[in-house]
């Protein structure tokens, strides 16, 4: 039997606005923004792991996984954007070099010792007591956590932790009520790290879903009224880079648990971060990772994608809305455009 797919082409991509994360101009962007029902395509780059929040001074920063490619000399770097209100971006330029930084030279010299490219992948920019922290990870199992010495974002930057921070697999900086920082990587191992980011602080260990694995990367977690909901990424199928690339969670009272079973926040979400705007609602990031061309979010019902990665995201940022709230007693997380809202058929566990 012959599978026909049908991908997404320049002409259909205007006609999408609302649909799949298409929209192409800021006055579509300002009202997909203000509808907050459908996916939302702001910012036309290439990036993978895009992550977006909002800071005191009213701007919302992105950061996001780049290419060599588009940094002097083809070495690592981390170039990061800013917006007032998520239509209009100013890039932000180049703010840290691997050649400048302890780390990044460490990188470097390891990568040619490999004979690979060294690489920087999925930093994350969290305000944090007057200071940026910024951590993230790399393509040699190597990672970093930096601060700035103010409230700007730009150099220099200290690195506490030197060459000691270990390797952590999508790092994700949280910071409880009580003023404690908590580091989640490698979907999902917790650690906690002294306010002063000096070290870490003693308690590290697995938190997961009762039932099963959470995923295999991307974890964050959220604090919603009193619950904890942590978050991570997987393939739909359970297999590496079959079917669609999703996002799950799971709740607890504790942030080291005990959680409860794993949920599916949403499809095409996978390595999704959800942020609150300025009027409080939620919003998760979605970016392009899939082998194919985006597909039309009107056809993939009718399409089994359990062969090759599958998504309807075009290569960007696009936001999706979320919503988040309490029923009987716990958080139920909710992705309101129906291209992302529900499971495909191919996805393994069954909800």
């Amino acid at each position: 039997m012959i599978k026909r797919i049908r991908y997404l082409t320049t002409a259909v991509v205007f006609t999408f606005c609302f649909s799949g994360g298409y929209s192409q101009k800021n006055e579509t962007v300002r009202a997909g923004l203000e509808e907050h029902s459908k996916a939302v395509f702001v910012l036309d780059e290439w990036m993978r792991d895009p992550f977006v929040t909002l800071a005191p001074d009213g701007y919302y920063y992105l950061s996001c996984t780049r290419r060599n490619s588009d940094f002097p000399d083809g070495l690592p770097a981390m170039q990061f954007w800013r917006s007032k209100d998520l239509v209009e971006w100013e890039d932000l330029g180049i703010r840290w070099e691997a050649k400048k930084s302890p780390f990044g030279d460490e990188l470097i010299t390891s990568a040619e010792k490999r004979n690979k490219e060294a690489m920087i992948w999925a930093p994350e920019v969290h305000f944090v007591n007057g200071r940026w922290v910024i951590v993230n990870t790399s393509n040699l199992r190597m990672a970093n956590l930096m601060i700035t010495r103010d409230k700007n974002l730009q150099e220099p930057f200290d690195e506490p932790f030197g060459l000691e921070f270990g390797f952590h697999r999508d790092p994700f900086l949280f910071v409880d009520d009580d003023g404690t920082p908590w580091l989640l990587s490698n979907c999902v191992e917790i650690i906690k790290i002294k306010k002063d980011f000096s070290g870490f602080d003693g308690i590290h260990k697995l938190i997961n879903p009762a039932n099963r694995l959470l995923g295999h990367e991307g974890a964050c977690v959220i604090k919603f009224e009193e619950k904890y909901v942590l978050f991570g990424t997987g393939w739909s199928t359970d297999i590496m880079r079959h079917g669609s690339y999703n996002l799950y969670y799971c709740t607890a009272d504790n942030i080291l648990g005990p959680y409860g079973p794993r949920k599916f926040a949403g499809r095409f979400l996978g390595h999704g971060t959800p942020f609150q705007d300025k009027q409080g609602r939620w919003w998760c990031t979605a970016f392009y990772n899939a082998s194919k061309p985006p597909i039309d979010p009107l056809m993939m019902n009718n399409m089994d994608l359990s062969d090759d990665a599958y998504t309807i995201n075009r290569q960007g940022l696009t936001l999706v809305p979320l919503e988040i709230k309490m029923v009987n007693g716990d958080v139920e997380v909710t992705a309101t455009d129906e291209h992302y809202r529900f499971p495909g058929a191919e996805e393994n566990q069954k909800f």
